[in-house]
């Protein structure tokens, strides 16, 4: 999970794109796919290899920003006979067009996932199939591996079957519609039962000690000549549908460790100096984090509407760092399995146009559930996928926190020699003269150096700001 999904708008762009585009250079992000590649795309995307299982007469729907044209997921719920559940889940099956050892998939493994900049993507597979054939669209008619899982009334999973199938998205649907739908009644059953069982599954979550950060999307836009910081925070339905997503992954997971062969997201437990340092943060931003209280239980009580609260969650994400993938065959299960965020053995799955693991994942799956051997090009792939992914993540991360360094460079640049209230959340061993601070107005991280003392950890700190250069994407400040 990134620290901070951010975006540009308005008249804020112009002022940044050409430090973005240096930052391109700089990480050797890819820039237009090979003519072979884009040729391979058109001819996939005209003849894709088709399932004989049709379930275009389920009127499934996607959820999503309302610009996004890359739609991995559609959805259709349904209350059981007896009582329970169903949750029909239809991932886009990138397979259907890529062929083992290709073109296409030859790029996919150098590029391991989609990049997000603020001011554009940089995709994992050409426009024609990420954005076109392979994608969800509404009223596309689209091969997919159709997930199909039975909950019970407490919203637990009874049973998982996985297999292809032609599928028909209905209708494009954004997280604000579907908020206001369900919050007035107006929302057809299929899209209600989001809040029932979304809810029943985040119960579930609290149970097992599983967190769910509702990170805020930061926003920079530009008003009266300066530069201004705005969030978006999520809302229930957000958080609800990321449930479904949450319960595929651990559906998938548990199908790859009983078949004896998969690849498994893993996050180690965070050490205490991370948390130690996240208690520092908290203070720095007012966030009332007594002793006693675990921080699974401190996260649900927070409210990102509240301009402390969202940058604390946006901290919050750096205890999810040293996530990794673990491979396995043969039926050696390997002894680390749990995702300690989730709580629970779990895979990605639910994203194959942006993340090169999930295609894997999806034939993992389908095998376990057919019975039927692994395909060979897999089998061939899983050595090296934790490898490949750990780069791609890697990069991945690089972009995204060279992004915030200059977006906050350029929120703060007209604003060096002035003062700001900060408190000191790290302090480097052997230089205790410089360390992090967090300014409480506005919330940014920032490296503080050349005081002529040791910096006081945890406590408050006036600071001066002598460098903000979205250029070199440098932000420093000097106690006062």
């Amino acid at each position: 999970m990134p620290r901070r999904q951010l975006r540009v708008t308005g008249a804020a762009e112009a002022p940044l794109r050409a430090a973005l585009r240096a930052l391109r250079t700089t990480l050797d992000v890819p820039d237009a796919f090979p003519a072979d590649v884009l040729a391979e795309a058109e001819r996939a995307a005209a003849t894709p290899r088709l399932p004989d299982h049709d379930v275009t007469d389920i009127p499934f729907f996607t959820i999503d920003p309302p610009t996004s044209v890359d739609l991995d997921q559609a959805m259709h719920l349904s209350r059981r006979e007896g009582g329970g559940y169903r949750v029909r889940y239809a991932i886009a099956d990138v397979a259907a067009y890529v062929t083992p050892g290709g073109a296409i998939d030859a790029e996919a493994h150098r590029r391991v996932t989609t990049l997000y900049f603020p001011d554009e993507k940089v995709p994992l597979h050409p426009t024609a199939l990420s954005e076109g054939a392979a994608s969800l669209l509404r009223g596309q008619v689209c091969p997919a591996v159709l997930w199909t899982i039975d909950l019970d009334g407490d919203g637990r999973a009874e049973h998982t079957d996985v297999r292809r199938a032609l599928v028909r998205s209905r209708a494009k649907l954004d997280y604000e519609g579907v908020q206001r739908a369900i919050d007035d009644g107006t929302a057809e059953e299929p899209v209600g039962l989001l809040r029932d069982i979304g809810t029943l599954r985040e119960s579930l979550e609290v149970d097992r000690g599983g967190i769910s950060l509702n990170v805020p999307e930061q926003e920079i836009v530009e008003r009266d000549g300066t530069y201004e910081l705005a969030y978006r925070a999520p809302l229930p339905a957000d958080g609800w549908n990321a449930q479904i997503s949450l319960l595929t992954g651990m559906a998938a997971a548990q199908l790859m460790i009983d078949s004896g062969t998969g690849i498994l997201r893993t996050l180690p437990t965070a050490p205490d100096g991370a948390v130690g340092r996240l208690r520092r943060t908290a203070k720095a931003l007012h966030v009332d984090w007594p002793h006693h209280v675990p921080y699974a239980e401190l996260v649900r009580t927070l409210d990102p509407r509240q301009p402390h609260h969202a940058a604390f969650l946006q901290e919050c994400t750096t205890l999810l760092r040293g996530a990794g993938y673990t491979a396995f065959s043969g039926g050696e299960i390997p002894e680390h399995t749990l995702h300690a965020a989730v709580a629970a053995p779990y895979a990605h799955c639910t994203a194959p146009l942006r993340r090169l693991v999930d295609r894997y994942a999806s034939e993992l799956c389908l095998a376990a559930c057919a019975g039927a051997g692994v395909p060979q090009w897999v089998l061939a792939a899983l050595d090296e996928l934790p490898k490949e992914m750990a780069e791609g993540t890697r990069r991945g991360n690089m972009v995204e926190r060279e992004c915030v360094d200059i977006v906050e460079a350029a929120l703060l640049k007209d604003r060096v020699g002035e003062l700001f209230d900060a408190v000191v959340v790290d302090v480097k061993d052997h230089e205790p003269t410089a360390g992090i601070v967090q300014l409480t107005d506005p919330a940014i991280v920032a490296r503080v150096e050349g005081g002529p003392a040791e910096l006081p950890l945890g406590e408050r700190l006036r600071v001066r700001l002598t460098r903000a250069d979205p250029a070199t994407a440098k932000v420093r400040f000097t106690p006062a």
